[in-house]
């Protein structure tokens, strides 16, 4: 959802009046709540994975009255394509995908040689055939209220007279993604020592490893995983001066965010899915056996990972000072 704001952007940038409304995951919409360019965003009401085509058709007919003139389908799937098509969009884009001939008119064939990366599918989509490509990809961005952010800070009871280092130790993916958490707890420690203060931020099945890294660091760190919505964790975010993170969801929020940045890479590859950010600083060691996409590490070594020192990733967060 962070990469697709890029295409947000441009569509706003190339038709600053077009009404941008989008379909996605409940989840979601805390994310486009704080994207300035999406007019209305509209909760999925199926789950992933699920087929129920009764149900796509009634979504479908049920956005006929919103008259839209073209959708943009960023998913790959035959399925997603059969809510536009019962919806009477006249312009339905996307990549061809599963067999999608009859469902998209507007059906574009993916170069992966030339469109490495997945925001510039995305931007991609938005643009005419003839356009050259690879295309210029904005820079996502989130807009925080300082009356989000004072909400989070009263709720929690912050004190913002300490510099914050925010740690992602979690990836949905799959442990091949994530940083020891004996190395997070050393950065946790050093930082801690310096008068800094550290948050921890992630989901529910994230709690188990946070909760042994604020162990190891003698139980100092602000532990927010599992105990904020989606919301909070983005306004509580905003408030940090520097985020260490694996490739995950959160590490995308942090770039759009603006924030200093340390973006730990093991199973998954850097220059397909990057935080997008100037200020992001990527740190993969390239291995031989990397990327290997893996949710588990093939080698049971995890060294892509775990030779990644400490010291390592708190010279760069001492950089970016």
């Amino acid at each position: 959802m962070v990469m697709a704001q890029s295409l947000f952007i441009t569509l706003k940038k190339n038709n600053p009046d077009c009404q941008i409304d989008v379909l996605a995951p409940a989840w979601s919409l805390a994310l486009m709540e704080r994207m300035p360019e999406v007019t209305h965003a509209l909760a999925m009401p199926l789950a992933h994975g699920q087929f129920n085509f009764s149900a796509r058709v009634v979504l479908g007919k049920s956005l006929r009255a919103e008259a839209y003139d073209q959708t943009i389908l960023l998913p790959n799937s035959w399925k997603s394509a059969l809510i536009p098509f019962f919806a009477n969009i006249p312009l339905r884009t996307g990549y061809v995908g599963e067999c999608r001939w009859g469902l998209l008119n507007d059906a574009r064939r993916l170069d992966k040689s030339v469109l490495t990366m997945t925001v510039q599918r995305f931007v991609a989509l938005g643009l005419s055939r003839t356009t050259s490509l690879p295309p210029e990809c904005p820079t996502p961005s989130l807009s925080i209220s300082p009356d989000q952010q004072a909400k989070v800070i009263e709720k929690f009871s912050i004190n913002l007279s300490q510099k914050i280092l925010a740690l992602c130790p979690g990836a949905e993916y799959g442990e091949a993604k994530r940083w020891p958490v004996e190395h997070y707890a050393e950065v946790a420690k050093q930082k801690l020592a310096e008068g800094w203060q550290v948050w921890l931020f992630g989901s529910e099945k994230d709690k188990a490893s946070a909760a042994q890294i604020n162990t190891l660091a003698s139980d100092a760190c602000l532990n927010f995983t599992g105990r904020t919505a989606l919301a909070e964790a983005v306004d509580l975010m905003s408030l940090a001066h520097t985020v260490v993170s694996n490739d995950s969801g959160l590490m995308h929020v942090a770039a759009a965010l603006d924030k200093n940045l340390v973006a730990l890479y093991g199973s998954s590859d850097p220059s397909f899915t990057p935080p997008l950010n100037a200020k992001a600083r990527i740190v993969s060691l390239k291995l031989s056996c990397s990327p290997c996409f893996k949710r588990e590490c093939p080698l049971v070594t995890l060294a892509c990972l775990r030779d990644i020192t400490p010291d390592s990733v708190l010279k760069l967060i001492n950089d970016t000072l």
